[in-house]
């Protein structure tokens, strides 16, 4: 399994909770949640640090503030973090009350989000 499956299991519970309308992704070995077809936030298993990290992609204005807290990290994939995504870390999401503060802020920022253009498929 490349996420964590009670975690997903988690953040199901809590938008379903809310009556939100969602799809989930299987994508970069973890799972990505969307909401209007934008992505809301994700399961990472990350090597370097050893366990399961959520991904919040929470907009340019909440994510410096969101750094200083210290189970947040930069959302860096590739040598170059992504802006407005974080991960944090399982201290930051281990109470229900924690892992909704973070989706709440997701979900607060969705509705501002671009959303990520369709490529065409070649035939």
């Amino acid at each position: 399994m490349a996420y964590d499956e009670y975690l997903a299991d988690r953040i199901r519970k809590h938008l379903n909770e809310k009556h939100i309308g969602f799809s989930e992704l299987k994508m970069m070995g973890g799972l990505c949640f969307k909401v209007d077809d934008k992505m809301l936030c994700g399961i990472h298993i990350d090597k370097k640090y050893g366990d399961s990290l959520f991904m919040a992609r929470i907009g340019l204005d909440a994510h410096s503030t969101a750094l200083e807290r210290p189970e947040c990290l930069p959302m860096d994939f590739t040598g170059r973090p992504m802006k407005g995504y974080i991960f944090v870390t399982p201290d930051g999401f281990d109470t229900d009350d924690d892992l909704g503060y973070w989706l709440d802020l997701c979900l607060a920022f969705n509705p501002l989000a671009n959303a990520s253009k369709s490529r065409k498929r070649k035939s």
